[in-house]
Parts: structure tokens; sequence; C-alpha cells
């Protein structure tokens, strides 16, 4: 009986952990403009919170490295490595200005995002976050980071 509980328990808890990673992948996705904004229904671009959202999933990876059971690694890995590829698409596109909003195409045309996590794809290493000021000027460049998530 003890076995069962246990196996209901750990059970449980990855789910939650998936959970956790979905919900901390949606909020990247809501800040890289890929979902659109619930209040205004227009995708809005803000690179500063994605890299926050994407800087913990990296954080979370390296933290419980072997310690993951297979689905919950692949879960983490997919989504850290499609949440680091829009990133560097949007960044590189020039949508990095903060709440810079883009009107939405038809949102039925996106996977879910558990759906578009099923691409096994390798993250590179991920590197400390640089220093970020806190209150930037209007005339400070756009480009802010220098981290690349790509190859």
């Amino acid at each position: 009986m003890a076995e069962l509980q246990t196996n209901t328990q750990s059970g449980e808890l990855s789910q939650r952990f998936i959970e956790f990673v979905m919900m901390h992948a949606q909020n990247a996705a809501l800040f890289l403009g890929q979902i659109p904004n619930p209040q205004t229904g227009e995708g809005e671009v803000n690179l500063e919170l994605a890299r926050m959202f994407i800087d913990q999933l990296a954080m979370i990876q390296e933290k419980t490295r072997g310690n993951l059971t297979s689905e919950e690694g692949t879960v983490l890995r997919n989504a850290l490595a499609n949440l680091q590829m829009a990133f560097v698409e949007v960044s590189q596109n020039g949508a990095g200005e903060k709440s810079a909003r883009a009107p939405r195409s038809a949102p039925a045309s996106e996977p879910e995002p558990h759906e578009a996590l099923s691409t096994p794809l390798q993250p590179s290493a991920a590197e400390p976050p640089p220093a970020v000021a806190a209150s930037p000027s209007e005339g400070e460049s756009r480009k802010k980071f220098t981290k690349s998530y790509g190859a």
C-alpha cells in the first residue's frame, strides 16, 4: 500500500512540475508576442520579461539535472529550446522595444503550447544573465542583451 501511495504522490509531483514548466513557458510566449494579451487581444513583445522567464526555466533545468523523469526532462528541454529560438527570432526582427504591440493573425493557426513542445531540440548551454539597468532611458539602444540562445 505504501508503494502505491508513493507512486501516486510521485505522479502528482511530476504533473505539477510539468504544469509549472508550462506556466513559465506560456508567460514567456506571452511576452514574445506569441500569445495575445487576454485584455487587449493583441500580441505584445517585452523581451526583458520574456528573458526572465526563459532564464528561470534554464536555471530549473540546471538545478534539476539528473533528477527528472524522462517526460519531465523532455517537456522542460523542448519548452526551453523553443522559447530560446523564438526569443532570438523576435529580438532579431527588431520587435524588442518594451510593450511593443503587434496585431495578431488568426489564433487558430497556432498550435497549443503542449503541441508546440513535441519536437525534441537541444538547447545551448545557459549563461548567467547580464545585469540590467533598473530604469532604462528612452535614448538607449534597443538591443539590451547579448546572450545568444541559438547556434
